[in-house]
């Protein structure tokens, strides 16, 4: 089979539309067509070398999407053809399949793959990064809990275990920012505080439940701290989260907490980069942790939170700023790293591919 796949070449170099043939499957891999795939920033991170030099190049990128099973290799069976899917980097139950390699049509490169990559129109997938969903869930609804939402939500509910009645601070109010806010408007917690250079997304945060917004754009990083503690009389928030991966606002996190307070790190700084925090804060009691997908268990919470969203308690589909065709994948990554947007898709067009059964 042929399809269209992303391909990353170099760092820092633009992403290629290719022509790439699709092996065959091996044990606990699926096949899977995807309809929609999300793009975060991790992608910007991955293409910037951001978490150190990349050994895998060239490859494809992508970690959540929504998709239909098209094909199951040997051993697995969690899934069969035609089943309705998530996709997520975040591993669940089912074999832990080895990545696949895929094979440029035109001159038979090979284009390293890990076991989720979702800018393709098809991908193999590792039956353990697969969550079956409902089918009354909209397709670009479904790409969000590849990530965004199990993340966001999972750092309020399964780490922060926040309460109602107890205050939150959210610097950075992008995907994962903004899931954070929809997880904790539906526990209850106020007051809700949103941090954020960018006017639009202060005011998308405002829309959607934060009780009050900080720009730092405005203040030295100390009057942000300031703000935040002038809120809660002085007294700092109970927990805080970074989701804009700058050193900087990392350490106003944590300086924002009271000494009961918890910071968690969601963001991710470039390679390299180090944060500077005052150890007696932590032997007064402040804590600080580093989030890997909301400690989310993939096949027991993502239904959790879909049935919340198809409830109407969690408001995902505010998140999705605009979408686009696999061939705009590089003005998607621009939008995305200047601000522009919460949550872009992109959304596979079959009508116009080369794909060849």
């Amino acid at each position: 089979m042929i399809m269209k796949g992303v391909v990353l070449y170099k760092t820092n170099g633009p992403l290629v539309v290719e022509e790439l043939e699709i092996p065959s499957l091996q044990d606990g891999q699926v096949l899977v067509k995807i309809l929609f795939s999300g793009v975060c920033r991790a992608q910007i991170n991955e293409i910037k070398a951001h978490k150190g030099p990349d050994k895998y190049l060239p490859h494809t990128l992508g970690h959540e999407a929504s998709g239909i099973v098209e094909e199951t290799g040997p051993g697995v069976k969690k899934v069969k053809k035609g089943d309705y899917v998530v996709l997520t980097w975040i591993k669940g139950e089912g074999i832990d399949a080895p990545s696949c390699t895929y094979t440029t049509h035109k001159d038979k490169k090979k284009i390293n793959s890990g076991a989720i990559t979702t800018f393709n129109q098809y991908s193999v997938i590792s039956e353990n990064r697969i969550v079956k969903i409902p089918k009354e869930v909209p397709p670009d609804i479904a790409a969000l809990f590849g990530c965004a939402v199990p993340t966001g939500v999972g750092i309020v509910k399964n780490e922060l275990k926040a309460k109602k009645g107890e205050s939150l601070a959210i610097f950075g109010i992008g995907g994962i920012g903004s899931c954070v806010l929809l997880g904790a408007v539906s526990a209850g917690v106020s007051p809700i505080i949103a941090v954020d250079i960018n006017s639009d997304k202060l005011e998308f945060a405002k829309e959607n439940g934060a009780t009050h917004t900080v720009n730092p754009k405005e203040m030295d990083i100390k009057d942000v701290v300031a703000k935040i503690k002038e809120i809660t009389n002085n007294e700092g928030v109970d927990y805080s989260v970074d989701c804009a991966g700058i050193p900087l606002m990392i350490e106003a996190a944590f300086d924002a907490i009271k000494d009961t307070g918890t910071t968690i790190i969601a963001g991710n700084p470039a390679y390299g980069e180090k944060i500077r925090i005052t150890p007696f804060d932590l032997i007064k009691g402040k804590k600080i942790f580093g989030s890997w997908g909301g400690s989310v268990k993939p096949d027991k919470d993502i239904p959790l939170f879909i049935q919340d969203y198809l409830s109407g308690k969690l408001k995902v589909d505010k998140l999705i700023t605009k979408t686009y065709s696999l061939d705009k994948i590089n003005d998607a990554i621009k939008s995305l790293g200047k601000g522009k947007v919460i949550r872009a898709l992109i959304k596979m067009d079959y009508a116009r591919s080369t794909i060849d059964k």
